[in-house]
């Protein structure tokens, strides 16, 4: 039973806290990390140097006066070889040293009979006690949940949960040096805003205890970086999370990442070809373009009046019956003006507005549009949203400072929203988000779980 294991391993590390050793040292010694061990094993192993290696004993094997042992120091892994007629701590290490301890070895590079490259231990030293085995094998294969509750055992025991990790890392630090290169500046925005703002969606409430007001986490960053346009930056981009208080699915986690950019002076067009660009790397595809009313008359169950159609009832039969069908990566244009508040209007078609969505696999990935800088047009729309949302309907609100920003003057300008757990779940070719995210929102456990 797992208690018994923990009972005894609490017993040793009773032991040898009596014994005088310090079982959570903060210090230790690394000549090399594995990786690099492994890169120059030639060279090292010809050296014939002492070095001092680290990491968690994975694995365990003993055959008569020998230990073999697997290190995983998080940069590969390496067997480490305690023999009794070499290291003269032997027998008190054989009772106490078990899987899941971090340790330091010290000693020489060589291969076994076998020809297992392995470092011959002459001292060893313990840097933290485990008081949990790591399980022989991850139950949380099994069972999905459990295996986002323990994220940490699920990146030890599956090598693709610690791959999407690193390559959302990458991703995020390309887009970065993209975004550098292209003149762009990362700014940071408020997570808690006095108005939800920047899309139409459910906000998260708060209380702000010291001031006595109500607050919303954000669920877009999108007012506030057009300030900065209106102060003069040309291009701005913020990577960061955002709140929304909706439902949980393949595509949809309540906190999630997203990529947000402006650009003064372009238009919707420019951000067509700029945001291709900008996924290029990552998704190698040919996107087909399409404009919205075709999309809807292609796949829509029946013929409807998309342009009279109230917005939240538009969005939500897009959604359900027209995206499942975009498998193929598309550009969706011409976006009706009632589900598009914040985007500027064509010229030929007032009703339809220069707002664009890049959808792969069925996912929404990229969503932008030249920026409504009009601040009459603006406060028009605000205020149909804000009767809207008093409705009931879901619907963005009105933001008197945000129209106070526009009456000085925001010059012309395209947006750009990219959402990174949907981009780094289709370029590591996860089933769901929630594979993407290192730590996905999930129900507390209860005593009765």
């Amino acid at each position: 039973m797992l208690e018994d294991l923990t009972r005894e391993r609490a017993r040793k590390l009773k032991e040898l806290k009596t014994l005088g050793v310090n079982p959570y040292p903060a210090r230790t010694k690394r000549t090399y990390s594995l990786k690099v061990v492994l890169d120059k094993w030639a060279s090292l192993e010809r050296a014939k140097k002492s070095l001092s290696l680290v990491g968690r004993v994975r694995a365990r094997r003993d055959q008569g006066g020998i230990i073999f042992l697997d290190l995983d120091d998080g940069t590969g892994l390496l067997q480490a070889v305690i023999n009794k007629t070499e290291f003269r701590d032997f027998e008190p290490w054989r009772e106490k040293l078990e899987t899941g301890d971090f340790i330091e070895v010290q000693g020489r590079l060589f291969r076994t009979k076998r020809g297992e490259k392995s470092i011959g231990v002459k001292a060893l030293k313990l840097l933290t006690k485990s008081l949990k085995p790591l399980p022989s094998r991850w139950f949380g294969l099994k069972d999905t949940e459990e295996r986002f509750r323990k994220r940490y055992l699920d990146v030890i025991f599956n090598p693709e949960v610690k791959e999407t990790i690193l390559a959302r890392s990458e991703l995020i630090r390309e887009m970065r040096e993209f975004l550098w290169a292209e003149g762009f500046i990362e700014v940071e925005t408020p997570m808690l805003q006095p108005i939800p703002g920047g899309a139409m969606a459910r906000p998260f409430k708060t209380h702000h205890n010291a001031l006595d007001v109500d607050f919303y986490l954000r669920i877009a960053p999108e007012l506030y970086l057009k300030r900065l346009l209106v102060a003069g930056f040309n291009q701005v981009f913020e990577i960061g999370r955002v709140f929304r208080n909706e439902g949980i699915d393949r595509e949809h986690n309540p906190e999630f990442t997203m990529l947000e950019l402006y650009a003064s002076y372009r238009d919707g067009e420019w951000m067509i070809k700029f945001t291709e660009k900008l996924l290029r790397p990552f998704l190698k595809v040919n996107w087909l373009r399409m404009a919205y009313k075709q999309a809807l008359d292609k796949y829509a169950k029946k013929k409807i009046d998309y342009l009279d159609l109230p917005g939240a009832k538009l969005d939500e039969l897009f959604k359900r019956e027209v995206r499942p069908h975009l498998q193929k990566p598309t550009i969706l244009y011409d976006y009706p003006k009632s589900i598009s508040p914040l985007a500027k209007s064509r010229d030929d078609e007032p009703r339809l507005t220069e707002r664009f969505q890049f959808i792969i696999e069925g996912m929404e990935i990229a969503n932008g549009w030249s920026e409504l800088n009009d601040p009459l047009d603006q406060r028009e729309r605000m205020e149909d949203q804000e009767r809207r949302y008093r409705r009931g309907e879901e619907a963005s609100r009105m933001d008197e400072e945000f129209l106070e920003a526009l009456e000085y003057g925001m010059p012309p300008a395209a947006g750009l929203g990219v959402g990174i757990d949907r981009l780094v779940a289709l370029v590591t070719g996860r089933p769901s988000i929630k594979e993407s995210i290192t730590f996905p929102t999930l129900r507390p456990k209860t005593k009765n779980d």
